[in-house]
């Protein structure tokens, strides 16, 4: 009975899947369309005679580059649409931190990066650009004798997290309310039960075969929360409007931070045994740990590029994916902006290569997060090597 409620619920997951990225699809080429052609405008006559550091003065044909790392990067605010020439968005909080005084206010008082306030504005063209800088009284010019200003603002990817954050907890608290009221019983068909074959298969496939049947438990709950935070994360910014389009796992900061716990745990729950393989290890010669104590560096530079590793492999592959996506997209306006015939022959292979990397990112989406948790579960294994079975 529980193997074919299983297939039954495997299933209709991913029928789920299949129906949101149908749903999902058109309305993510337009958008990364409608974007190309927003970036592909010419500057007006007034915005192309501003000069200093604002983001008019850069706006010059369709820079392919400019729409591809901007989208990828952090913002201050939340762009949802635009009308006409009124762009729509969410503001965020901003919290600065200056000279030992609190800075908070919102967003908006930036009008989209065109303005300063209060001494600040967002940098662009430097090697700050998407920054908050302190700036002279002229509004434009950075503050050469400024001093640090510490960001702690509720940024794009920040209010991405708390979204994540919040559905993860409001559909597991639902599942577990579920379980509870039909403890013993068969559990109807809901979306929350769909989520059973992923718990099980990480228990079974990931904890349990990488850690040891005495002490995966222990490590159960932390892969878990590891796994569905990156899936979810992942899937939400395939989405093209809000809640979703941000790049949270592509942002270097968040998968440092995971890797981090990961690090951290590993090293907290390490028995001795462990250690013992680090500074002692057995069966290699005595000549290679005294005088010169090589095999317990290599050891300890392991230790830190296991997790270096896990950062930067979800890093670059949700980075990536994002970056291929537009690029296919501005090979449409690249080619355009040569010869208009070029553009319009190029749109139907653009779109098929579309098509075929959004499949795709479906795809790197449920196993990045697989990966990156199933590292994890062997780092953690390591850490008891006398329990590992």
């Amino acid at each position: 009975m529980v193997p074919e409620r299983l297939n039954q619920r495997a299933c209709l997951w991913f029928k789920a899947t299949f129906l949101l990225l149908v749903l999902s699809l058109s309305p993510h080429t337009l958008f990364a369309t409608r974007t190309a052609v927003e970036a592909s405008l010419p500057a007006t006559t007034e915005e192309v005679s501003q000069a200093g550091d604002t983001p008019e003065a850069s706006q010059e044909g369709f820079d392919a580059g400019k729409l591809i790392i901007g989208h990828v990067l952090d913002t201050h605010g939340w762009h949802l649409f635009d009308i006409g020439e009124r762009e729509i968005s969410i503001p965020l909080p901003v919290i600065l931190v200056y000279q030992g005084r609190f800075h908070v206010f919102l967003s908006s008082r930036f009008h989209h990066g065109h303005s300063a306030y209060k001494g600040f504005r967002i940098a662009y063209n430097d090697s700050k650009s998407g920054k908050i800088i302190r700036v002279l009284p002229d509004g434009v010019t950075p503050d050469p004798e400024a001093s640090y200003v510490l960001d702690l603002s509720i940024t794009k990817n920040v209010f991405s997290i708390f979204i994540a954050c919040f559905l993860l907890c409001w559909i597991f608290i639902r599942a577990a309310r579920n379980y509870r009221k039909f403890s013993g019983e068969s559990i109807p068909l809901r979306f929350t039960s769909l989520l059973e074959p992923l718990i099980i298969f990480i228990r079974d496939q990931i904890a349990l075969g990488s850690i040891g049947p005495k002490h995966y438990e222990r490590f159960l709950p932390y892969l878990l929360t590891l796994f569905f935070f990156i899936f979810f994360n992942n899937l939400l910014g395939l989405v093209p409007f809000f809640p979703g389009g941000a790049n949270v796992t592509g942002n270097i900061s968040v998968t440092m931070t995971l890797a981090l716990f990961t690090f951290f745990t590993t090293q907290i729950f390490g028995n001795k045994a462990y250690w013992n393989h680090i500074f002692n290890t057995p069966g290699v010669p005595f000549f290679l740990k005294l005088p010169i104590p090589l095999m317990p560096v290599i050891e300890l530079v392991g230790v830190v590029i296991k997790p270096f590793v896990l950062m930067i492999r979800l890093f670059a592959n949700i980075t990536a994916g994002h970056m291929i996506i537009l690029g296919f997209v501005s090979i449409i306006f690249v080619l355009g902006s040569v010869n208009p015939y070029f553009g319009f022959g190029a749109t139907p292979l653009s779109v098929v290569f579309l098509i075929f990397m959004t499949f795709l990112e479906i795809l790197v989406a449920f196993i990045q997060a697989y990966v990156f948790t199933l590292f994890s579960a062997l780092f953690f294994g390591m850490a008891v090597p006398e329990e590992h079975h």
